[in-house]
């Protein structure tokens, strides 16, 4: 049996479930590419974690049949070390750099060249004796990935040819990653559980392996032999992940709007503070899914809470006291 720490991923844009736009159209581009005997153009990749950007990433290097060269933003901390990485890639290689709105300023700014000419203009000494060193490098592809599109600068944003927004996934996309990854785990679950999991996975694979992952932790502890609908439902509820997807943070952040700041206008310093989480949790991991399920309203006052999340939160208050 493969190990649990093992995490199922496609190498093929046909294997790839879900965002059935963005394949079709990256399916397109990469054949382009491939017929005219050119690099493909650069790649932005923008949604919120856990949605494949990765692994995309990959599947892209591999339909082209070229090497994968992968970093990220905080590590490229000067110009000398994208200098390092940029200047061994061979002709039409494909860069991966995660996080890459976090990429110091100063890099950024070498990096303009590099992606519309292929060249590095690298400025060596200091003062007087300093001069500007040209490196002509081998036509590659650069596939950025962000969660905070927002906070990439438009010179840099402006550079990528092909623009991504990857979606949340819908239940159905989901019971078919959790089938898929449960397959090459050598778990044995059935399709109302693979539908349960999906249901309450925040639209996000990556939490549904893992969700997928926990459950079968319970059904072997409690030695049942292939997750059912009721295991599964017992041991979500372990977890407490409820029926949509909200778990434990998620109601402490709603609470928190609700009763620390009589459900908003409030900053997210603010209300990072009165929790006790770093912002970028917050941001990253919590209200991406509470905003598109139209729990929390982002204006530019701060986040407000609305109606459904006040009903909601009774409605869990009254499960938990009965």
């Amino acid at each position: 049996m493969a190990s649990d720490q093992r995490i199922y991923r496609p190498r093929l844009l046909e294997q790839f479930i879900g965002q059935n736009s963005v394949r079709k159209n990256l399916k397109v581009f990469i054949e382009s590419a491939k017929k005219r005997e050119k690099s493909l153009d650069h790649v932005l990749l923008a949604g919120p974690p856990g949605l494949g950007k990765t692994t995309l990433a990959n599947i892209i290097a591999n339909e082209l049949g070229v090497n994968i060269k992968v970093t990220s933003g905080p590590l490229i901390t000067k110009a000398g070390d994208l200098a390092a990485i940029i200047s061994n890639l061979e002709d039409k290689d494909v860069l991966f750099i995660d996080e890459i709105h976090r990429l110091n300023s100063s890099v950024e700014e070498v990096l303009y060249a590099a992606m519309e000419d292929f060249v590095l203009d690298i400025l060596i000494g200091e003062g007087p004796a300093a001069k500007s060193v040209r490196i002509e490098l081998a036509p590659f592809t650069l596939i950025g990935a962000t969660t905070r599109l927002g906070l990439i600068s438009n010179p840099l944003r402006e550079r990528f040819g092909i623009p991504v927004t990857l979606d949340f996934y819908n239940n159905n996309d989901l019971s078919e990653v959790v089938k898929n990854a449960s397959s090459e785990l050598g778990i044995i679950i059935d399709d109302a559980s693979a539908k349960e999991i999906a249901s309450r996975s925040r639209g996000t694979p990556r939490i549904a392996n893992r969700l997928l992952r926990r459950v079968h932790d319970y059904s072997v502890y409690n030695k049942v032999d292939m997750i059912n609908i009721n295991s599964a439902k017992d041991s979500l509820k372990e977890l407490e992940v409820d029926n949509i997807g909200l778990n434990s943070l998620d109601y402490r952040y709603l609470d928190c709007l609700i009763e620390n700041h009589n459900g908003g206008p409030a900053g997210i310093e603010s209300i990072a503070a009165s929790m006790g989480e770093a912002r970028d949790v917050l941001e990253d991991v919590i209200e991406p899914y509470l905003i598109q399920k139209g729990f929390v309203n982002r204006t530019p006052r701060g986040r407000v809470i609305s109606q459904k999340s006040i009903v909601e939160m009774k409605d869990r208050l009254k499960k938990v006291n009965n």
